[in-house]
């Protein structure tokens, strides 16, 4: 074994989260109301939320140490947020709180088993590069680090850059949908887009292969995720579980493939490890708190 990945699992892989910070406001509902129409909902939850929030959290239960930047309103949502951080030991020196701007919220409806979600961006939309700039050092201390589209494009763009100047390995988790230039997913270590994402980001290779399929991860709800291997995708199928919500599930398994890859795991026992952690995720309402432990997975 080497000398560097002997270093790195004698100790907690270090993962840098860029991205968005959310309260989840969730409503469950048998039945989802039509235009103009009202119906009566079974139950309403305050939860923390946001794609990146959710990685971080999720990444630090299973044994990382974990770094969150981006930013949250001065409100009571942006303080429950910090401290929620800082309860589940994600280090928050890169949270700022923006001032006269509300928090990043998201607006859930849980109905049979799935889930509809609204995204006001909130202080998420001042994740400019100068506070990336400013916590740069966090990220080149970072073992990996990983990104969605929750935050402004630009300032995407620019951590990327430094990431790629700085060789850390960067996991960009292309949701939602949003049109990226090809030298920002070429540059990247590994891409995990869920099948709606994959289809609209990815053209089809003359060979029959979508682009950067060499770098796909691509996940696929019930039945598991997949990878390339030798110019075949190869699909894991995930344990059967019972289904309660499944908000929350995509970025348990980026945060538990970013560890696992950063633990120095191959891309399979990689993706068994996040398949894993996502099958527990599922069994609980609201995204973080269902988010398993290490301890739960082995």
């Amino acid at each position: 074994m080497c000398w560097h990945l002997m270093v790195r699992r004698m100790r907690k892989p270090k993962i840098t989260i860029v991205g968005s910070i959310n309260m989840d406001l969730v409503t469950i509902t048998d039945e989802v109301a039509k235009q103009g129409e009202t119906v009566h909902g079974e139950d309403f939850r305050t939860l923390f939320g946001g794609k990146g929030a959710n990685q971080a959290v999720a990444a630090a239960r299973l044994g990382a140490d974990v770094s969150m930047i981006g930013k949250v309103g001065d409100d009571a949502f942006g303080s429950r947020m910090i401290e929620n951080f800082e309860a589940n030991g994600v280090d928050t020196k890169g949270v700022g709180m923006e001032e006269d701007t509300p928090s990043g919220i998201a607006n859930i409806i849980v109905s049979d088993k799935d889930n509809r979600i609204i995204i006001v961006a909130g202080a998420n939309g001042k994740v400019d590069r100068t506070h990336v700039e400013h916590f740069s050092e966090i990220i080149k201390e970072s073992d990996i680090v990983l990104v969605q589209f929750e935050i402004p494009m630009e300032t995407l763009r620019y951590t990327i850059n430094i990431c790629k100047k700085e060789d850390v390995p960067v996991i960009i988790n292309p949701a939602p949908v949003t049109a990226l230039e090809g030298e920002y997913f070429k540059a990247a270590a590994y891409i995990t887009p869920n099948e709606h994402e994959r289809a609209s980001l990815f053209k089809m290779r003359e060979d029959g292969l979508p682009e950067y399929y060499d770098k796909l991860i691509t996940t696929q709800g019930a039945q598991g995720a997949s990878y390339f291997k030798d110019g075949r995708e190869i699909v894991m199928p995930p344990k059967s579980v019972d289904v309660v919500d499944t908000t929350g599930a995509g970025d348990t398994f980026n945060a538990a493939f970013a560890v696992g890859i950063a633990e120095g795991k191959d891309i399979e026992d990689a993706i068994a490890f996040a398949n894993t952690a996502a099958g527990l995720a599922v069994g609980k309402i609201g995204a973080q708190s269902g988010m398993p432990y290490r301890a739960e997975i082995g």
